[in-house]
Order: structure tokens, then C-alpha cells, then sequence
């Protein structure tokens, strides 16, 4: 079942919405509901996440600006070099 709703978005968002969701060959209430999706699905995931991890959170300090992407091809490139 869908149900409409009524949303008070600035116009020029919703134009650069629009031009996104067309782009993609989608709806932007796809898009929209879509987005929704993602959003409570990863709230959903920390109730997912075992004991034994939960207790690992918060053992480390990493400075704010770590990036963790640039540090695992760093180490997969090493690893994987010659």
C-alpha cells in the first residue's frame, strides 16, 4: 500500500531533485522513499551488532581526520605488491 504525503521543501532542491531522480530513470518518489529506506534500515543495524563487538567500540582512538579507506588500500597494496 503507498500513501501520499506532503512535504515543504525549497523550490530550488526540489528542482535539483527532480533533474537527479530524471537522470537516474527514476521517480523522485522512488528516490525519496528509497532514501527512507536506507535511513531506518541503518538505524535498525546498531541493534544487529553482537555483544562481542559492542564491547570492542571505543578501544581505540583514531585522530578526525583518519581516513579508513586510504589506510586499507594502503595496506592491500602493500600486501599485494610484487
Amino acid at each position: 500500500m503507498t500513501t501520499k504525503l506532503t512535504l515543504t521543501i525549497d523550490d530550488s532542491v526540489i528542482a535539483s531533485a527532480k533533474k537527479y531522480a530524471k537522470s537516474k530513470g527514476k521517480s523522485l518518489s522512488d528516490i525519496v522513499e528509497n532514501y527512507f529506506v536506507n535511513l531506518t534500515a541503518k538505524e535498525n543495524k546498531d541493534e544487529e551488532i553482537s555483544p562481542q563487538i559492542l564491547k570492542l567500540m571505543g578501544t581505540i582512538e583514531l585522530p578526525e581526520d583518519f581516513d579508513y579507506k586510504k589506510e586499507l588500500a594502503k595496506g592491500l597494496s602493500k600486501k599485494y605488491k610484487g
